[in-house]
C-alpha cells in the first residue's frame, strides 16, 4: 500500500501577537462603545478579518475625515505618523490606538535618531501602511529603501552619521542583501539599536525555510496585501519548494497545483486565523492528504496588553457595573 500523501505543517503560523491585540481591540471597543466602531484602513491586512468585524458593526474608512466628529475611531495594528493623531483631535474623536508595540519601537528609534540628526534609511516597501507610518515621525530625515535594487538611489549627508531601520515585515533575507550593499557604499551605517523585523514574521520565515526542500507545493494562507504572508511564499520557492501560493480561502486551491503532489507545506500569515488553515487541511484530506506532520522548531509565548485608552475605559465600565449591582 502506499504512503498516504502528506502535509507538513508549519507553526508557529497565523496570528501573532500584535495582530492579536489590535482584533481583539476592535471587538472590545465594539462591545464597549456599540456599533459603529470606526477603523482607520484594515485592522490588519486579512479580507477575512475585515468582512467579520464588518458584519460585528466595524466601519473601515480610508481617512479620518470619514469618521464623524465625536466618534470612536481605533488605528490600525500598522502604525500611523504624528499627524493622523492631530487630524484626530481637530475632530474630536476618541481615537484607541492599536498599533503594534513592535511597530511603536521603530517610530521611537526614527524620532530618536531623527533629534540626534542622523539620516535614517527606511528598508520597506513603498507605500505600505507601516512604512507611511514611519516615514511621517521624521520625513525629513528619512528616506525609502526599497530592496536592494534601490540602494544605488541613496544620498545622505554625512556618510558617518546614518542608521538603517526597517518595515517589521520583511524578508529577513532581502534586508540582509539590502543593509549588505548599504554598507558597501556606506561603511559606517549603523543597525538599528534591536532587531525591527519582528519576531513573528522571522519565526514564520524560518519554518517555511526548515520544510520548503520536502515539499512540492507551499500553501501560506494569506492576503495579497499582507507583506508577511506574500513573504512567506516568496521565502518557500527560494529555499526550495517546487512552487508556493497565496491563498486567502481553500476554495481558490486550484486542482492542477496538486497534481503529482506527494508533499504539500502549508503556512499562513501573521493576520490570519486558524480556522482557515484548518479549512485547508480538510480540503487537502479530502483529494488524499491525509498524513500532517506539524513543525514547531521554536514556541511563541509573547503578548501584548490592549491600548491603555481602551483599558482605562474597560475599566471604568467594570467599576460602574459594580457600583450598580451593589446598589
Amino acid at each position: 500500500m502506499a504512503d498516504p500523501k502528506r502535509v507538513l505543517l508549519a507553526k508557529p503560523r497565523g496570528y501573532c501577537a500584535g495582530v492579536d491585540r489590535a482584533v481583539e481591540t476592535v471587538e472590545k471597543a465594539l462591545e464597549l462603545y456599540g456599533a459603529p466602531v470606526y477603523v482607520r484602513k484594515e485592522i490588519v491586512h486579512n479580507r477575512h478579518v475585515v468582512e467579520t468585524l464588518a458584519g460585528k458593526g466595524a466601519i473601515f474608512v480610508e481617512e479620518n475625515e470619514e469618521v464623524p466628529p465625536g466618534s470612536v475611531v481605533v488605528f490600525s495594528a500598522h502604525g500611523v505618523a504624528p499627524e493622523v493623531h492631530d487630524q484626530a483631535a481637530e475632530r474630536s474623536l476618541k481615537a484607541i490606538d492599536a498599533t503594534c508595540p513592535l511597530v511603536t519601537k521603530v517610530h521611537q528609534e526614527a524620532r530618536r535618531f531623527a533629534r540626534e540628526d542622523y539620516d535614517i534609511l527606511l528598508i520597506g516597501h513603498e507605500g505600505h501602511e507601516e512604512v507611511i507610518g514611519t516615514s511621517g515621525e521624521a520625513p525629513a530625515h528619512i528616506q525609502l529603501v526599497d530592496g536592494p535594487d534601490s540602494v544605488d538611489k541613496v544620498n545622505v549627508r554625512d556618510p558617518e552619521k546614518v542608521v538603517w531601520l526597517s518595515q517589521t515585515t520583511l524578508s529577513v533575507d532581502e534586508t540582509m542583501e539590502t543593509v549588505g550593499r548599504l554598507k558597501q557604499r556606506l561603511p559606517m551605517l549603523q543597525n538599528p539599536p534591536s532587531d525591527d523585523i519582528c519576531y513573528a514574521t522571522q519565526n514564520r520565515q524560518q519554518v517555511v525555510k526548515d520544510i520548503a526542500p520536502e515539499c512540492d507545493v507551499m500553501l501560506v494562507v494569506g492576503s495579497k496585501n499582507s507583506s508577511n504572508s506574500v513573504r512567506l511564499v516568496e521565502v518557500a520557492v527560494q529555499h526550495g519548494a517546487s512552487t508556493g501560493h497565496l491563498i486567502d480561502f481553500a476554495h481558490e486551491i486550484e486542482e492542477a497545483w496538486l497534481e503529482g503532489a506527494t508533499t504539500v507545506g502549508l503556512s499562513s500569515g501573521a493576520s490570519v486565523p486558524d480556522n482557515l488553515v484548518q479549512d485547508v487541511l480538510a480540503h487537502l484530506a479530502e483529494r488524499g492528504f491525509t498524513s500532517v506532520e506539524e513543525f514547531e522548531p521554536v514556541t511563541e509565548k509573547l503578548t501584548f496588553s490592549l491600548p491603555r485608552e481602551l483599558v482605562k475605559d474597560l475599566k471604568a465600565a467594570e467599576k460602574a457595573k459594580a457600583a450598580a449591582a451593589a446598589k
